[in-house]
């Protein structure tokens, strides 16, 4: 086969510039919001110029969310968007995710508050997005917007959606899963290479996101070793706006790789070019958001994205030591009350010590070059790499070394939480294994990387 490659971007989240997003209750909405909002037809904007101009691939696909909370006005206008892009020579492919039809979308004025604003059905999405992927494919399953497309000669694309009318990120139906299964022999049979795409990352992008019930496809073992068990090995997400590339191995020896793609409109900002060397060898690379139209107070997009990220870091460490229950709740871990007592220490402890006290207090001795660092500032910094991917604080750096430390000292309260808490899909934990391997990657690149099958 010739190489052929493609791009993939994630959650564009698209807020339609006809609606609000200013005052008092959407700037309290903010404190606790990783994508920037009121910015994302700007952020948008600059993204789809970029992808009309580039000559490196003419296939797009879009794994998600493509509105901020399911506002028929933004689907209206992104739809939109994705037809001039099309007739401007690219070709789209879509999934989409629970944010598309949220029940209850919003917008936010000084007068009014939170406001009510008019969403679309589930059965709607199909009228909108048609074009993008459902009227171009060889299967269609229109029960749950699912697919297959042609997307080059001897490559075919397998998009997967398990939202319902009723439910966001469920368990795969038996019939759904039937359905992948034949769609993957049959590529298999016809000597095509199936690549997939779905919103919700089926490994975890982080380990210590297994803690969270939404940070991953329900039942995603069973569908890893559908998908990989049947030649596909590769299945494109993003959901949790972070940046990852994180491989399994079934039990029958077939290797699988999850590559969750961060948002366009929030930290980290990236979209994926990759190329398919051969049917074993997937090249991957990373590209930026570029720069947007918006005062971004004299600071590159980056930058702002990045403040934006972090004041949500502040006001949920501010939230830990106030009310750990209310902030674990908002990541779906609200019945994890073991964790409660811990995490208030914790919330307390970051607002106020160094990174030498915290260590002193544990009888374990910091690096020089970070014990006068505020804990609050290296925690920030270990949740925005977490997220960002390709964490720095691995062992033999500064930070790491007395990161690890802190673990180490810690090894008895995790025996504990061993017992006591499991992976949200009931996978027994290694509390110590999985912060290290949170704080620091030892494994892929997360942004370059050659995955062969």
């Amino acid at each position: 086969m010739k190489p052929f490659s493609f791009l993939v971007v994630a959650d564009p989240h698209y807020f339609a510039k006809s609606l609000d997003a200013y005052g008092t209750a959407y700037e309290e909405f903010m404190d606790f919001e990783q994508k920037c909002y009121a910015e994302t037809a700007a952020i948008n904007d600059a993204v789809f110029e970029y992808l009309k101009n580039q000559t490196r691939a003419d296939v797009i696909l879009f794994s998600g969310d493509l509105s901020f909370n399911g506002e028929k006005a933004s689907h209206e206008e992104f739809s939109q968007k994705l037809k001039d892009l099309q007739d401007s020579g690219k070709d789209c492919y879509v999934v989409t995710a629970g944010h598309d039809i949220e029940p209850n979308p919003f917008a936010y004025d000084e007068e009014h508050g939170r406001k009510p604003v008019e969403g679309i059905r589930f059965e709607d999405l199909y009228d909108y997005y048609r074009d993008f992927g459902y009227d171009k494919a060889i299967a269609f399953n229109q029960k749950y917007l699912s697919y297959v497309a042609q997307i080059a000669d001897g490559v075919r694309l397998l998009v997967l959606c398990n939202d319902s009318p009723e439910k966001r990120n469920v368990a795969y139906t038996d019939e759904l899963m039937d359905w992948a299964k034949e769609q993957a022999k049959k590529a298999k049979a016809d000597g095509q290479i199936m690549l997939a795409m779905e919103h919700y990352p089926l490994l975890a992008g982080q380990p210590i996101l297994q803690l969270i019930p939404d940070a991953r496809q329900k039942n995603s073992r069973a569908v890893i070793e559908m998908l990989a068990d049947n030649g596909v090995h590769v299945c494109f997400t993003g959901h949790m706006h972070n940046q990852s590339i994180n491989v399994t191995e079934t039990p029958n020896g077939n290797k699988f790789y999850d590559i969750c793609t961060g948002s366009i409109i929030g930290c980290p900002a990236y979209m994926r070019l990759c190329t398919l060397e051969d049917e074993n060898t997937l090249q991957v690379t990373s590209i930026p958001v570029p720069e947007f139209e918006w005062d971004t107070k004299g600071k590159s997009g980056k930058d702002y994205m990045q403040d934006q990220f972090e004041r949500m870091i502040r006001s949920m460490i501010t939230g830990m030591k106030d009310n750990p229950a209310k902030l674990l709740g908002k990541f779906g871990a609200g019945d994890k009350k073991a964790l409660f007592g811990p995490v208030k220490k914790i919330g307390k402890a970051m607002s106020t010590w160094s990174v030498g006290k915290v260590a002193r207090l544990l009888c374990v001795k910091a690096a020089p070059e970070v014990r006068d660092m505020p804990f609050l500032e290296l925690a920030i910094g270990v949740v925005r790499y977490a997220f960002e991917g390709d964490q720095p604080y691995v062992e033999g750096t500064p930070a790491g070394n007395t990161i690890l430390k802190v673990f180490g000292r810690l090894k008895p309260v995790f025996r504990i939480l061993n017992k006591k808490l499991h992976g949200s899909q009931g996978e027994t934990l290694d509390f110590y294994e999985l912060l290290k391997h949170s704080a620091g990657n030892y494994g892929i690149s997360d942004y370059e990387a050659t995955l062969k099958f």
